[in-house]
């Protein structure tokens, strides 16, 4: 295939945050890939833009695709550059972002190969990964108590409800504890995961939503249960097991992406998809004044919010 173009000048409001097999949704094209360079360093992957045609109106829409891992799974939980990522996909004009991840299931109801939608999550990484744009001299607090897009779930959870007859079962809400990684729970941490009320387990979750909220983005993750982690007793969760579910199900990932990017292009949706909600509500949140915020700060808050402060 020709290389794509290094630029696009269209706007570019969605972002996919995924594997590489969410790369091939059907009727996306592949139009440019954007290598973006931002104070925190190198995102994980250069950004694709895929183009689609939406079936309910025709408008075609940009969709910016990241590969979380890198384009060969070459990237660690723990060194996912999440700074480096969020910032890349806001300097292009990203304001929401339908994050995917393959899950370990806490609760006996959610099966492997199901879906769910979290609400909520438990933070249970360890301070090595950066978490926040706002330090080394300018202090912001910025509210978490939900830490995912409930505008955008509810559009997450139709389109999920309207695929059940295909295949596709869907749980509308769940508690998701994000751990270290990269290696897998104890049966010790699983079992008292689950008398949190923890209903799926991963390692992806954090801080990108926690990034993405700093960002004004709005932020859902639909996760995959690829397995029954160790508390159960059907068997111990292993690379292999976790791969096989994720390719036979990969159909059905690729099917409820596609429906909700459809969706989300609607008419309807283009306040939400563009963060109207979320606009102007980090400026509350900043502690120092900017008389006194250091210059490498500045400059690095004025590259991600441009004219903003």
């Amino acid at each position: 295939m020709a290389s794509l173009p290094n630029t696009y000048e269209g706007p570019v409001a969605i972002a996919v945050i995924g594997g590489t097999g969410l790369r091939e949704l059907p009727g996306f094209t592949q139009v440019a890939s954007l290598s973006v360079s931002t104070p925190w360093g190198n995102p994980s992957s250069p950004i694709t833009i895929l183009h689609h045609e939406c079936k309910h109106n025709g408008k075609v829409v940009a969709v910016a695709f990241l590969s979380r891992h890198g384009a060969h799974h070459q990237i660690a939980p723990h060194e996912v550059p999440a700074r480096a990522n969020i910032a890349a996909l806001r300097s292009i004009g990203v304001r929401s972002i339908v994050a995917f991840s393959a899950v370990g299931s806490l609760q006996e109801e959610i099966k492997p190969r199901d879906f769910v939608i979290p609400d909520q999550v438990i933070d249970r990484t360890k301070g090595v990964r950066p978490w926040t744009f706002f330090e080394g001299g300018v202090v912001a607090h910025v509210p978490f108590g939900d830490p995912f897009d409930e505008g955008i779930a509810k559009v997450v959870r139709e389109c999920g409800h309207s695929l059940e007859g295909d295949g596709v079962v869907l749980h509308d809400r769940g508690t998701l504890v994000c751990m270290e990684g990269p290696q897998f729970s104890t049966r010790a941490e699983s079992k008292m995961y689950r008398s949190w009320g923890g209903s799926v387990i991963n390692m992806s979750a954090l801080p990108e939503a926690k990034l993405a909220r700093e960002a004004e983005i709005a932020y859902q993750m639909i996760c995959m249960s690829t397995d029954y982690d160790c508390w159960h007793d059907s068997a111990d969760v292993t690379v292999e097991m976790v791969m096989g579910n994720m390719k036979s199900n990969a159909e059905n990932a690729r099917r409820f992406v596609t429906s909700v990017l459809d969706a989300l292009a609607g008419d309807e949706h283009a306040e939400l998809v563009n963060a109207k909600h979320l606009a102007g509500g980090i400026k509350f949140g900043v502690s120092t004044p900017q008389a006194h915020w250091s210059p490498e700060a500045k400059k690095k808050l004025d590259w991600l919010f441009p004219g903003y402060f």
